[in-house]
């Protein structure tokens, strides 16, 4: 039965008409959802013919005999590499070179065959390079089963490691496995040790973290000497360490958590290095002696700067790598063990730019990423002595691609409070700036994640159509520091979305697009997004795409037995304290729909989300029918093998863009 729940807290009851879509019955629920598909089939059949021919053009600039950067580690050269027709990458190694026979490691088509989704989540090759740890997600719920392969001989072990997440790694005697399991709410909170050839239930605990508001993750050093546990929650962290040589590794407390500062650490040589937000949102670095780590005796090595982030310190054995982040853009800091500092240049004034693997700590070259709005992924060596850079591979695009044909700028929309938000924007330089332009604009702000302008192939199909392609670089994220972050969150949430009303309004003001053609787009949070501004601002708005959106706020953030709900009560605040509550029934997209008219609109789920439960979009869309007074397309394409990423084969995900690319073409319109 289809009834409606009464929900009270804080003195105040409510009504959710449609909670039966999370609690009801699951074979009514799957209908309706099948329902919905169809309906969205139905509706989306004129442009069917348009959706197919999306799909090719989009497809054909793929090169789909393709292969990644070889990476170099302990002398192999490993790779992953696609075929014409297959859909999943297969993995590889040579041995010294390029020209050497290649050894195929893992064919993810081969274990996709009996599968409708399969992603991969760990890749580990022990440190004699003889076997291989590995773990897959079958249903898109991200809980993986973990397995070891002898590469020598091709045969699976009998190991087999369940409830499994991401981290993993091996101890330097190749004997034994470090991982991660999850709680019942999906939260990774259990380090083990698992020898090799005994049952999983024989496995050591190693570490438990009883906090819920804590996520545990694991990496070893970029030396392999010491392995870290690692606790986070929104905003407050603590490390352990050990020494990753065998069985016997015993994790010691780092640091003791205290709230509200982070920090996280690397190892060189005799030293740890501190990267902490004590002393400064921003971070500032700081040198800890391996032989006796008390934050006493910790010495500063770079000083917190109010216009700097430091977003991460890589630590190779003659070279320290600081990615910064300065007016919103990345680069890369370089010094030496003198102390000898240079920064890497760059092309571009508007660009994304990022370290790429680099397992080996004993080397003086450095990957990193290149890639800007007009610039196709670019993987470079750089020498951190010469200073010269090698192209090792740019991602090629099929059919003739000359980035000279587009712009890419930055300019910057005043928010109601008078901060400026950076807006990055793509177009063809024979674009007429008048109001006619179709526009997609694209935002996210929350966790402290930056959005970076980087290319797409596929987005061809818009810009050659004579769309405008823009990000809000909008507070919540980190674009511009912590700050930015800090202002975004808690009981500051709105600010979050006050600039990306901004960055639309600058944008109509300033003639780039209008209301009748401007589109705008974001998923998970940033589809929260999406459902607060057209609350607030449908008129603005002619079409939105909301992908995986987070919108049914106020009843998660009630309900710690979800996933990620408590860990992530430093992001949105706990509902349970009253002002918090209010605050987030102030935004809550389903809580606040109303009968007003709204904008055309494409709505996407994965029935098998742990992070934004499929019954989120599907309420906001059932409410959504029930009030809005408009003729305008409402539509939800819920996918009932993947999760919160979608499909996870190359040809399916080109699918959905072409299906969401048809529906901006009919409803905004385009050349």
């Amino acid at each position: 039965m289809r009834l409606p729940k009464q929900i009270t807290q804080h003195g105040q009851t409510r009504v959710d008409d449609y909670f039966w879509l999370r609690g009801g019955d699951p074979a009514a629920i799957r209908a309706y959802l099948d329902a919905e598909n169809a309906y969205t089939e139905a509706m989306l059949k004129p442009a069917e013919a348009l959706r197919s021919r999306l799909y090719e053009e989009i497809l054909g600039r793929v090169e789909q005999n393709d292969a990644s950067a070889p990476v170099p580690l302990r002398g192999y050269l490993y790779y992953s590499r696609t075929l014409d027709g297959k859909a999943y990458p297969l993995y590889c190694r040579r041995k010294g070179s390029m020209d050497a026979p290649e050894e195929i490691l893992l064919d993810l088509n081969e274990l996709a065959k009996d599968e409708k989704y399969l992603r991969l989540g760990n890749f580990r090759v022990s440190p004699d390079q003889r076997m291989l740890a590995y773990s897959l997600d079958v249903s898109g719920e991200e809980i993986y089963v973990t397995r070891v392969k002898d590469l020598e001989t091709g045969a699976l072990l009998p190991d087999r490691l369940e409830n499994t997440y991401y981290g993993l790694e091996w101890t330097n005697d190749g004997r034994n496995l470090i991982y991660v399991t999850l709680d019942e709410a999906k939260r990774p909170y259990q380090a083990w040790l698992h020898r090799l050839g005994e049952a999983a239930q024989s496995g050591r605990l190693l570490y438990e973290e009883p906090d819920e508001r804590f996520h545990l993750t694991l990496h070893k050093s970029r030396s392999k000497r010491f392995l870290f546990l690692d606790l986070d929650s929104a905003g407050t962290s603590e490390v352990w360490y050990a020494e990753a040589a065998g069985a016997g590794l015993e994790p010691r407390l780092f640091a003791a958590r205290r709230h509200n500062i982070e920090y996280d650490i690397a190892h060189q040589g005799d030293n740890f290095l501190v990267r902490t937000t004590e002393g400064g949102r921003n971070f500032r670095v700081l040198t800890a002696p391996i032989s006796d780590p008390l934050p006493e005796n910790w010495k500063e090595k770079i000083a917190h700067r109010e216009d700097v982030l430091v977003e991460s310190v890589d630590a190779f054995e003659r070279h320290l790598v600081i990615t910064e982040r300065e007016n919103g853009l990345r680069r890369l800091r370089i010094e030496n063990l003198d102390g000898d500092t240079h920064f890497v240049q760059m092309p571009e004034t508007v660009y994304t730019l990022s370290p790429g693997e680099n397992p080996e700590y004993e080397t003086s070259t450095l990957r990193f990423h290149y890639t800007s709005l007009v610039t196709p992924m670019t993987a470079y060596d750089y020498h951190m002595d010469t200073r010269e850079r090698t192209l090792v591979k740019q991602e090629p695009v099929r059919g003739g691609y000359n980035p000279s044909l587009y712009e890419t700028v930055r300019v910057f929309a005043p928010s109601p409070d008078g901060v400026k938000v950076p807006v990055s924007m793509v177009y063809r330089k024979d674009l007429r700036r008048d109001d006619g332009n179709p526009t997609l604009l694209y935002g996210y702000g929350s966790y402290g994640i930056s959005i970076d302008p980087a290319f797409s192939s596929s987005r061809l199909s818009l810009l050659d159509r004579g769309y405008i392609y823009a990000i809000a670089h909008i507070r919540g994220g980190e674009d511009l520091g912590k700050r930015w972050h800090d202002d975004g969150k808690l009981l500051k949430k709105w600010n979050t979305f006050d600039d990306f009303i901004a960055a639309a309004e600058f944008l109509i003001a300033a003639k780039y697009a209008s209301p009748r053609k401007l589109a705008i787009t974001g998923g998970s949070a940033g589809g929260m997004l999406m459902g607060v501004v057209i609350n607030r601002k449908p008129e603005l708005f002619r079409a939105v795409i909301a992908k995986v959106p987070f919108v049914d706020v106020l009843n998660t953030a009630t309900d710690p037995s979800l996933p990620l709900t408590v860990i992530e009560y430093d992001e949105w605040g706990n509902s349970n304290q009253r002002d918090f509550w209010e605050y987030i029934r102030s935004y809550s997209p389903y809580d606040n729909v109303s009968r007003q008219a709204y904008p055309n609109m494409l709505v996407t789920a994965g029935l098998n989300d742990p992070r934004v439960s499929y019954w989120e979009p599907a309420k906001w869309v059932a409410k959504l029918r029930a009030l809005k007074t408009d003729h305008n397309l409402l539509l939800l394409k819920t996918n009932m093998d993947a999760g919160h990423g979608g499909a996870s084969g190359r040809y399916e995900r080109i699918r959905e863009t072409a299906l969401d690319y048809a529906f901006l073409l009919t409803v905004v319109g385009g050349a």
